[in-house]
């Protein structure tokens, strides 16, 4: 039937890539997935293929609209990670380390860039209190850097630099925008409430990178759109090859976390207020995005931002995290002999359930009435991956005390419960961080993400903060705010207020459990004498005694 409504929404994550036919109420009518291919060349090294994405991008978009009428669709939007795509003068993929130009994308989780990063800090350059006081090694100017100090053969023959989100749009519509929400919190563009707005050419050749500023910045991108803007229809022979309409309007794009934020920020609980400064949003993956909008600027140090118009138009955003969070506990499983072995006859997601299942009999023989008093003598620093959020210090390793002989499912569900409460208490940490700097308390914790199908995950970041928990009812909420982004392209909705309010959704409210409280403080204080030991650990091996 022609008179339907329906929008796409297209989510490139770390390891897949994922569409959703949406109607204009926000719920998911169908959904695809197409796992990404990567490569690893070295320790911490991680490259993916535009070209790869790309034809990920088209299964999933032709198989969400099958039996639909093309007229149908409204309008498309895209989301990404924040990985930097590389291309030569024609728009060919061109490598970012090895000869194979397939790999052309510098993953947002490579850590390669550590000593351009470092240099850049040491700039001490204003723009920098923008991103808490220190660029990220997962940002893409020490990653731009890094090409140009490690590839000069090379440097001169990229044509053009994408954030991956901006990679997409341009291969569907052939416009060269970028959207400002992948500028501003990713590459040091500047924009404030006052109208400034660009490049900012003096941070550029502080850094080594005045060349990005030739032909008025064409590498990097000198036409930059809001989020949810129409940036162009879709091309003829992309239409063709999608079975849709030539000129289907194509919203400005945003990154992966951005838009679960979007999706989720405007849904309804009971009980909940729904001012959106009110709300912390935590959007759970591969690793975790804590999201906060606020109507004034607020800089804390070592989270980044605060980005203005970044993801809701007219507000300012600060974004946290944690450098792994999903990818860390698979390996905690993964890693564990027992959690080996149950790998070999059930999947990630059952073996989570069983563990689930195994700490409830724990606690109920121990007497609790709640599993998490069972980790009293076992802590963990779950930075892996570095610390993000609010330390910015990529050099972080996690810690584990507590740990025994013991190769048991038992012992790997102790383990596993452990590093969900140290999760936690990262989101515990990053909220401090907020409040001092000058937040208004929060109120409520919206949740999407892989990590919050586990209802124990979501239990333990109510009680460890002392929030109730909003959880969406649409178990797609990145989805939902990409397709959000192409009603607003498609003006189907006056603005993106408009269509965060009518495509929200409803919510289940989790609820903290209060009786757990002290016990939770007590873990918390654990927590942050971990951090601390840590830096003494290090201060002591640099020390010349």
């Amino acid at each position: 039937m022609i008179d339907e409504v329906y929008f796409i929404g297209v989510d490139v994550g770390s390891g897949s890539v994922r569409a959703a036919l949406v109607d204009d109420k926000g719920h998911v009518i169908t959904t695809c997935v197409k796992e990404i291919q990567t490569w690893k060349p070295k320790v911490d090294y991680y490259e993916q293929s535009s070209k790869d994405i790309w034809e990920c991008c088209i299964f999933v978009i032709k198989n969400v609209i099958t039996n639909i009428n093309p007229a149908s669709i409204k309008g498309i939007g895209f989301d990404a990670t924040c990985s930097l795509v590389a291309l030569d003068k024609h728009g060919k993929p061109m490598s970012v380390g090895t000869n194979n130009n397939e790999q052309n994308i510098i993953m947002w989780m490579d850590h390669r860039a550590q000593v351009e990063a470092d240099s850049i800090n040491k700039t001490g350059h204003d723009i920098l209190k923008y991103v808490g006081g220190k660029v990220s090694l997962e940002m893409e100017m020490p990653k731009l850097l890094w090409l140009k100090k490690h590839l000069p053969n090379k440097w001169n023959d990229y044509g053009y630099f994408f954030d991956l989100p901006d990679f997409l749009t341009w291969t569907a519509t052939g416009s060269m925008s970028r959207s400002l929400c992948s500028l501003v919190c990713k590459w040091n563009y500047e924009c404030s409430s006052d109208g400034k707005q660009g490049w900012n050419k003096g941070f550029l050749q502080e850094i080594g990178l005045e060349d990005l500023c030739a032909n008025n910045f064409e590498k990097i991108g000198n036409n930059v759109l809001m989020p949810g803007e129409r940036c162009g229809g879709l091309s003829t022979d992309v239409a063709n090859t999608l079975g849709l309409k030539p000129g289907t309007p194509v919203a400005t794009s945003i990154i992966d976390a951005h838009a679960g934020g979007l999706g989720m920020i405007g849904t309804h609980g009971d009980g909940i207020d729904k001012e959106m400064s009110s709300r912390f949003g935590l959007i759970c993956g591969t690793s975790t995005c804590h999201m906060a909008v606020n109507k004034k600027p607020v800089l804390v140090r070592g989270v980044w931002g605060p980005y203005y118009s970044a993801m809701v138009p007219s507000m300012w955003l600060n974004e946290a995290g944690q450098s792994a969070s999903g990818m860390l506990l698979d390996h905690i499983i993964s890693s564990h002999p027992a959690g080996a072995k149950l790998l070999k006859t059930m999947s990630s997601g059952d073996a989570r359930n069983h563990l689930r299942d195994l700490l409830s009999k724990m606690a109920e023989q121990e007497g609790y009435d709640d599993v998490s008093y069972l980790t009293k003598d076992i802590h963990v620093w779950p930075d892996f991956h570095g610390n993000r959020s609010p330390l910015a210090d990529p050099l972080m390793r996690g810690m584990i005390s507590g740990l025994s002989i013991n190769t048991s499912e038992a012992n790997l569900a102790l383990l596993y419960l452990a590093t969900l409460q140290a999760l936690s208490y990262g989101t515990r940490h990053i909220l401090d961080a907020l409040i001092l700097a000058g937040y208004e308390p929060f109120k409520s914790l919206p949740v999407c993400g892989g990590i919050t199908k586990d209802p124990l995950f979501v239990q333990i970041q109510a009680d460890a903060v002392g929030l109730p928990i909003l959880r969406p009812h649409e178990k797609d909420s990145v989805l939902v705010g990409s397709a959000i982004l192409g009603a607003c392209a498609s003006q189907y909705f006056k603005n993106v207020q408009d269509a965060i309010e009518n495509m929200g959704g409803t919510a289940d409210v989790i609820p903290p459990n209060m009786s757990t409280k002290a016990y939770h403080d007590k873990k918390y204080r654990v927590f942050l004498r971990m951090s601390q030991d840590q830096m003494k650990y290090k201060s002591i091996m640099n020390s010349n005694l």
